[in-house]
C-alpha cells in the first residue's frame, strides 16, 4: 500500500473546511480532503482524538486521500467555541469531554454526506485514535451503515460501572452484539488505556458474538505510537501500523 503510485502519476487531491448538519441539525466545521477524479471512492469518517481538531488529524485526513480515499473529519468540540486546537480542547475536557450520543449522531451525519457525495462509491469506513477509536467503535456499533471500523488505542471501550459517566453512560464493548462492520484493532503493548489485560477483554467479547475483527498488538509501543509529534511515537509499530490499516479498508471498502 505504501508508496504504490507511479513517479510520473503521483496522485493530486484539494483539502479544505466546510460545514455541515451534525447532531440535532447543529451545523459544525468538518475537513474534507478528496482524491482528484471522478471516482469511485469509498468514504472513511476520521473521529479525531481527545487533544482535538488538530493539525495531526487534518495531515491524517490527507493522507487518506492520497490513498484514494474520501475523507471527512468533523470537529467534534465546534459547539464549545473556536480559538486554537489546544485551548478548546483543554475547555472541552475541563467540563468533561462531550456526550457520546452527539459523536454518534456527528458521525452518522458525516456517513450521510459522504455517501450523497456523487465521487462516492457508496462505502464509508469509520476510524479513530484515543478517544477518537472508542467514539469509532461506539458510532459502527450504534449507527448502521459504515461498512468497517478502526480502532487505534481507544481508551475506555472496557469500563467499570463506576468509570460511566452521564456523558458516556455505557461501555462501547456492552454494544458488542450490536457491530455489524468488521473491525480493526491497533493496540500498543505497553498502554495503560486500553491495558492488555482490556484489549483481551474485548477481543473474547467479539468471540462470543462471532464478529469478524483482526487485532495487532506491538511490543515496545505504547499509547499513541502513531503521533510523530511526542515521545510516543515508534516510526517502526507505525508504518506496520498504517500498512494494516490501509490493506484493511482497501479489503472492505474498495
Amino acid at each position: 500500500m505504501w508508496n504504490s503510485f507511479k513517479t510520473d502519476a503521483p496522485p493530486a487531491l484539494t483539502a479544505g473546511g466546510t460545514t455541515y448538519a451534525g447532531a440535532n441539525g447543529d451545523q459544525i466545521h468538518t475537513y474534507v480532503a478528496r482524491p482528484d477524479g471522478n471516482g469511485p471512492f469509498p468514504g472513511v469518517v476520521l473521529v479525531m482524538h481527545m487533544p482535538g481538531w488538530d493539525e495531526l488529524y487534518q495531515e491524517f485526513s490527507r493522507r487518506f486521500a492520497n490513498h484514494g480515499y474520501l475523507a471527512f473529519c468533523s470537529d467534534l468540540y465546534c459547539r464549545a467555541g473556536h480559538g486554537t486546537p489546544d485551548d478548546v480542547a483543554a475547555k472541552v475536557r475541563a467540563e468533561g469531554g462531550v456526550p457520546d450520543d452527539q459523536v454518534v449522531g456527528d458521525a452518522a451525519a458525516g456517513m450521510q454526506w459522504l455517501k450523497s457525495q456523487p465521487q462516492c462509491n457508496g462505502k464509508v469506513g469509520i476510524m479513530g485514535t484515543c478517544s477518537g477509536g472508542r467514539h469509532a467503535l461506539l458510532a459502527a456499533s450504534r449507527a448502521q451503515g459504515f461498512s468497517a471500523v478502526a480502532d487505534l488505542w481507544g481508551g475506555g471501550v472496557v469500563a467499570a460501572k463506576e468509570q460511566l459517566t452521564p456523558k458516556q453512560p455505557v461501555a462501547p464493548i456492552d454494544y458488542t452484539k450490536d457491530l455489524q462492520a468488521p473491525l480493526l484493532g491497533l493496540f500498543g503493548n505497553e498502554d495503560q488505556r486500553p491495558a492488555p489485560a482490556d484489549v483481551d477483554k474485548h477481543e473474547q467479547e467479539l468471540k462470543k458474538y462471532g464478529k469478524t475483527y483482526e487485532f495487532h498488538r506491538y511490543d515496545g509501543a505504547g499509547h499513541g505510537f502513531f503521533y510523530y509529534d511526542r515521545p510516543a511515537y515508534r516510526p517502526q509499530q507505525a508504518m506496520d501500523g498504517w500498512e494494516k490499516l490501509f490493506a484493511f479498508f482497501e479489503k472492505h471498502l474498495k
